[in-house]
């Protein structure tokens, strides 16, 4: 278990939290808590209820889609906010390549966040963005 000071330090790299402060640094590490995956371990599963946001602090996981690799996802990455924002079950598996180690946000919890940290939440709208454009050009 790593403590907030050392949570905080890692995720100060991350682009998602890179307009917070110290304070909204140290903030988040007692809002998230950590959590570890074995390789191999499912942390979401396609078609059943999600559980919260993700951000990966170490290790790789596996987007799956019926059975497709359709990403990787490694550090500074996160995953989960698009069935806590729209209600719905995930749309993929997610799957740990190797031990992963995260921070977690359960889903009742993510809108509250999110309203009292706009800079975090554009950043996750910018990534967001980022991978729409990507799906359209994997479909072109």
């Amino acid at each position: 278990m790593s403590s907030p000071e050392e949570i905080a330090d890692t995720i100060a790299g991350f682009s998602l939290f890179a307009d917070l402060p110290a304070a909204g640094l140290a903030e988040v590490t007692h809002e998230f808590e950590e959590l570890w995956f074995a390789e191999g371990e499912r942390i979401l599963r396609q078609g059943l209820t999600g559980s919260g946001f993700y951000v990966i602090l170490d290790g790789e996981c596996s987007i799956r889609i019926d059975g497709t690799e359709r990403a990787v996802l490694g550090r500074g990455d996160f995953f989960g906010e698009v069935s806590i924002l729209l209600g719905e079950p995930p749309i993929a598996d997610v799957v740990a390549l190797r031990p992963v180690r995260c921070i977690h946000l359960p889903g009742p919890k993510v809108e509250g966040f999110l309203v009292d940290h706009p800079r975090v939440m554009y950043r996750m709208l910018q990534a967001l963005a980022r991978r729409f454009r990507n799906v359209n050009r994997w479909r072109s």
